[in-house]
Parts: C-alpha cells; sequence; structure tokens
C-alpha cells in the first residue's frame, strides 16, 4: 500500500474506536483511540511515521491546553507546598532508579538499559540519551513506549471506574461553539512557533515547556485568553497518539519479544510503587485519590494532562506534579543514570545478553 491509503486505513479505524471510547465515558478517549489504532497497524507491518513538525505543533497545542488549565484556577485555590512536590517528584525518580538497579542485579535486563527503560518521562529524550551512553536503545525506546501506553490505559481505566457515582458526569461535549478569532489565533500563533523555535534550538522538552511556561504567564497578566476549539485539541491529541503508537513497529517488537515479560512486569511494578505513593499523598495531604493517583502517575506528562483535563481532578495540582519531574528527570536523570551505572558490577548484569547482542546487530 502507498502512503495515502494507509493513513486512510489508520484514520478510519482510529475514529470509530475513539468514538466507541468517548461512549463509554473512556478519560483521553480522543488519545487512546489513535494510540491503540496506530499500534494494530504498525504491529501489522504498515510503516507510517508522523512528521516532526505536525508531533512538534501538537506538543504545542498540549502545552496551551494545560496553560489554560492553570490559567482558570481560582485565585484562592490551595496553595500549592512545594516542599510535598519535591518529595513526590524525587520519590517516583527514586523507586525508577532502584527498580531498573534490581532488574540489572538480578540479570533481568542487561547494563543499564533497564535504567533508562524505567526513567520517568521525557521518553525520546531519555532514548537518545541511552543510546549514547551505549545501552540498548532498541530496548529502552520499547520501555519507555510501553510504559506511557500501560500507565495511560490504567490511569484512563482509574478514572472512569472511579468516578462512576461519586462525581458529577462530565459535561457533554460541544464540538463547534462559537469561535472567539482574535484568542484562537493568538493561541495557535504560540502553539506553532513557541514549540517550532524551541525544537529547532534543540531544547527536546521545548516543544511542550515553552507553550505552558508562556501560555500561563501570558493568561495570568491578561495579554492572552487561551482559545482552544474540542476539533482542534481532538486533531492534536490524534496525532500524539499516532506517534506513540506507530513506534510498535513490527522490527521493534521482535526484538524485545523475548524480553516482554520482563519489561511487562518492571513497567506494573513502578506503577503499582507510585500508586502507593499516591496513596500516601492522599493519606498525609488530603488530596482526593484520583488527583494523587494521577499526580503520582510515572509519565507521560502529555497523557496524564489530557486524562485530567477530561477527569474532575486538581487538575493544577497533578499537573505542577507532572511538570515537575518532567523538567526534574530531564536535569539529573543522566547524571543519575551514570552514577548507578557506575556502582553496577561488571559481571554478566553489565552488559547485554548474547540474545540481545545479536538481536541488536539484526535490527
Amino acid at each position: 500500500m502507498s502512503r495515502m491509503p494507509q493513513w486512510m486505513l489508520l484514520m478510519a479505524l482510529s475514529m470509530p474506536l475513539a468514538a466507541m471510547l468517548v461512549v463509554l465515558r473512556v478519560p483521553a478517549a480522543m488519545l487512546l483511540g489513535p494510540l491503540i489504532s496506530a499500534v494494530i497497524v504498525s504491529a501489522r507491518g504498515v510503516k507510517l511515521q508522523v512528521p516532526g513538525a505536525a508531533f512538534v505543533i501538537a506538543q504545542g497545542l498540549l502545552g496551551c491546553m494545560i496553560a489554560g488549565m492553570l490559567s482558570t484556577v481560582p485565585a484562592d485555590s490551595r496553595t500549592v507546598d512545594w516542599l510535598v512536590i519535591a518529595v513526590g517528584v524525587f520519590s517516583v525518580i527514586a523507586a525508577s532508579s532502584l527498580l531498573g538497579w534490581l532488574m540489572n542485579r538480578l540479570l533481568i535486563l542487561p547494563g543499564i538499559t533497564a535504567l533508562w527503560g524505567l526513567s520517568p518521562g521525557a521518553s525520546t529524550a531519555m532514548t537518545l540519551m541511552a543510546e549514547a551512553s551505549g545501552a540498548d536503545a532498541q530496548l529502552v525506546a520499547f520501555m519507555q513506549y510501553l510504559r506511557v501506553v500501560v500507565v495511560g490505559g490504567i490511569a484512563s481505566l482509574i478514572a472512569t471506574v472511579w468516578g462512576v457515582g461519586t462525581h458529577p458526569p462530565v459535561h457533554h461535549i460541544t464540538w463547534f461553539p462559537p469561535i472567539r478569532w482574535l484568542p484562537l489565533s493568538g493561541t495557535v500563533a504560540l502553539a506553532v512557533f513557541g514549540s517550532l523555535i524551541a525544537s529547532r534550538l534543540g531544547f527536546r522538552a521545548g516543544a511542550l515547556l515553552v507553550p505552558l511556561v508562556a501560555g500561563t504567564i501570558l493568561s495570568h497578566q491578561g495579554w492572552l485568553t487561551i482559545e482552544l476549539p474540542p476539533v482542534l485539541l481532538t486533531l492534536g491529541y490524534a496525532v500524539i497518539g499516532w506517534r506513540i503508537g506507530l513506534r510498535f513497529t513490527r522490527t521493534l517488537l521482535a526484538h524485545v519479544a523475548t524480553a516482554l515479560p520482563s519489561v511487562l512486569a518492571c513497567t506494573l511494578a513502578l506503577v503499582v510503587i507510585c500508586a502507593g505513593f499516591g496513596g500516601l499523598l492522599h493519606l498525609f495531604t488530603g488530596v482526593d485519590p484520583l488527583t494523587a493517583y494521577l499526580a503520582m502517575s510515572p509519565g507521560g506528562a502529555d497523557t496524564i494532562a489530557i486524562i485530567a483535563a477530561s477527569t474532575p481532578v486538581d487538575a493544577q495540582f497533578v499537573m505542577i506534579m507532572q511538570m515537575a519531574r518532567f523538567v526534574a528527570i530531564l536535569i539529573i536523570g543522566p547524571p543519575v543514570v551514570r552514577f548507578i551505572a557506575k556502582h553496577m558490577t561488571d559481571k554478566p548484569s553489565a552488559a547485554p545478553t548474547r540474545r540481545t547482542e545479536k538481536a541488536s546487530r539484526s535490527c
């Protein structure tokens, strides 16, 4: 099949699946539908790739959406406790590092691959850094994107089940509301130019962070009103979902087939540990359980943002926790991995297994 029929196939699969999830009231349905569809077609051998510029702009739109969420919080809302934020951020980073170290010691995963693969957030950046450090980049990429899928799916499921009978129903979506063209123009300009400039400057996290930070500041100063029609946001969600799902190529799946049970076990263990942290956060701070769970979920920040936007939670607290960890892992992630790797044993656990080396050469 040529590219155009392949894209039409992907869209034809994504739309009804997303619509079905919307009917089932699944949070982030417009992200999960395209993501699942992309995994299916990619695993079937369809070779598509989301253009880099489209993905960058989609991140910019998401950054503006988060900025809009933060800017609409009432002035008398609960003051953010930065000590709680710091403890939450470093608890998740410490848990992922400890779990990666343990997987290496038990010879479950080779070398420092487990450390990079379990780093909570900034999937693309972690994969590139892992490759530069000599880790199995394909296995790291698989672990990172599998974690995003698993965490997003579990968080969406919990949000759906937890919300039944305990919260008022989510309001009906008006797909074509009246549009304020001037605020829309400013929002789109910030999303497009902010993300593209950050990407061109080599700031990999900037495509999301620059529009987010700039949009929040401009909104609070009254210089910009965030205006994002549901159709435009839906398109951005689809691009992000396709980008993640299409990474699960047949070649990648074949490469990691033997490691899949271990990788899935590591991912689920991290999710369970972070859920425990969420329980402690609820117990000691009084944050509602669903907000605490989403705040402590180990990435990705974009997926959690979309779920938080469609769920009755304290979105401000969730996104501050997620973005703080997102920035922290970019800054301290590589030094932490290098420090732990330096203290790893030089026995078989410090080098890739023979089977993994063979698979890497074949790929």
